[in-house]
């Protein structure tokens, strides 16, 4: 996701749309009037401290688009890795390492061709997987869409087989502070169908769809001042969602 150019990209295809006279000003005066936030500073990688020696870390990954590197926040310790790792040790009760990879504006692709990591020395216990977006703003084909995050998930599954794969779902966009009606119907439509397709590609690839909790968005104080990308508050929320779909009550020890 990415501030003005993201709204600026969405009008041409939606030339398509009978409402397109609207939705194109809405795209421009959204574009116009969306703050541009940079992705949070400060290491990409960290440790989650517990109770147990650290020579039994559980290596988490975090990969993908503007969420994935903490625009928004100002820290990725007070993103979406830092907060996963710390919801991970309290279910886990064992020392979380993470690291982030990632690009304001990535798609799908970009994500496959340019920003996995390869694996480090260590082994990774979960790759955390947040694309989408940048995917819907372009308006990807539904079919092409579908393509590349199969050609993605095969991607990490072979640099980090063994590994837990969890695929954050798409955002409630319909109900984005940031994105006025008609345009926030036309793109929310458009999420969820890219979300069933993600839900479906993701148990296909043996990976976890971990879809977002609608009611996230319904508080505006889990956004950040673009209206868009969450808030440090957002990635907390999310964050724990997310450790939640990773590791089960009942696999959590």
């Amino acid at each position: 996701m990415n501030g003005q150019s993201t709204f600026a990209r969405v009008s041409q295809p939606l030339t398509l749309i009978p409402l397109a006279p609207v939705l194109l000003v809405q795209a421009w005066r959204t574009a116009r009037r969306t703050p541009r936030l940079d992705p949070a500073a400060g290491d990409e990688h960290g440790f989650a401290q517990a109770a147990g020696p650290d020579a039994d870390a559980y290596r988490v990954v975090v990969i993908g688009e503007s969420t994935a590197v903490g625009v928004g926040a100002s820290r990725h310790a007070e993103a979406l890795p830092g907060f996963l790792a710390e919801a991970l040790r309290d279910r886990l009760r064992r020392g979380v390492a993470w690291s982030v990879s990632g690009e304001s504006g990535a798609t799908a692709r970009r994500v496959a061709t340019g920003l996995v990591p390869p694996p480090g020395g260590d082994r990774t216990d979960l790759v955390v997987l947040a694309v989408g977006i940048n995917d819907l703003i372009k308006r990807r084909p539904l079919r092409r869409w579908a393509t590349d995050l199969a050609d993605l998930l095969g991607v990490l599954r072979g640099r980090y087989a063994g590994a837990t794969l969890v695929v954050a779902g798409m955002p409630p966009v319909h109900r984005f502070p940031a994105v006025p009606q008609p345009l926030r119907l036309v793109l929310g439509a458009r999420a969820r169908a890219m979300d069933r397709i993600m839900r479906d590609t993701a148990r296909a690839a043996g990976a976890v769809h971990a879809p977002m909790d609608e009611a996230m968005a319904r508080d505006r104080a889990l956004f950040a001042a673009d209206g868009f990308h969450p808030s440090p508050a957002g990635y907390r929320a999310w964050a724990e969602g997310l450790a939640r779909a990773a590791v089960p009550t009942g696999a959590a020890r």
